[in-house]
């Protein structure tokens, strides 16, 4: 597997690499996003890992210039919690985000779920969960649980966003239809209960949280 990581804080680039290697992944590590799209270019890469802010050409920009031709999986890394709701809304195509600072295990554990996603057949995860809007039930294996109006529609934002963050203030948008503003607290005791009525028809945890940012739908 050959993963390319684009971070100019060279220490922590090179701390990456060193941990990837360790778990017998071949890696390359650029400094900027100009060489980064130059990499990306001649090479072959199973994932990217890249940095929101870059010299030459920032992060966002390196995103949609590869997923104008390639599908390949990216990692987004950066330093601003606030940069997550800005990457979320523009939608530019990245698999994943992880806030810094971050543990190197961490990156390394999102790197191999993110590549199992990407290497599973398609469609795969779709017979997963099954969504019936019109009586708020979730069905899985033969098995389903009836939900609130409030918790089928956070659901349905989650599985819409599936293996990606998506912050409690889009949860809250599409959660309350008549726009009233609700707090964090609120927000996450909808989710809480939600991920016991799941628990009921489905063994793992697919709900996680995302400290700081939201939450992630992680159906494998």
């Amino acid at each position: 597997m050959n993963i390319l990581i684009v971070e100019d804080e060279i220490d922590l680039g090179e701390i990456l690499r060193d941990y990837l290697n360790a778990e017998n992944y071949t890696t390359e590590l650029v400094g900027d996003g100009e060489s980064a799209l130059a990499r990306i270019r001649n090479g072959q890469w199973d994932l990217i890992i890249l940095d929101l802010m870059l010299p030459k050409l920032d992060g966002l920009s390196v995103c949609r210039e590869v997923r104008k031709q390639s599908q390949v999986p990216i990692i987004m890394t950066t330093a601003k919690v606030e940069e997550i709701d800005r990457l979320l809304g523009l939608e530019v195509g990245a698999d994943d985000y992880i806030c810094k600072p971050f543990s190197p295990r961490e990156v390394v554990a999102r790197v191999k779920a993110v590549l199992r996603r990407s290497q599973a057949p398609s469609g795969a995860d779709n017979s997963i969960l099954h969504l019936d809007k019109e009586a708020m039930q979730v069905h899985h294996q033969g098995q389903s649980i009836e939900l609130t109006a409030i918790e089928f529609r956070i659901l349905e934002t989650l599985f819409a966003h599936k293996h990606k963050v998506v912050s409690r203030d889009l949860l809250q948008k599409n959660a309350y239809t008549d726009h009233r503003v609700v707090s964090d607290r609120t927000m996450d005791s909808h989710i809480t209960k939600l991920r016991k009525k799941l628990q009921q028809i489905h063994p793992q945890e697919i709900i996680h949280s995302v400290y700081g940012v939201g939450y992630r739908l992680q159906v494998e």
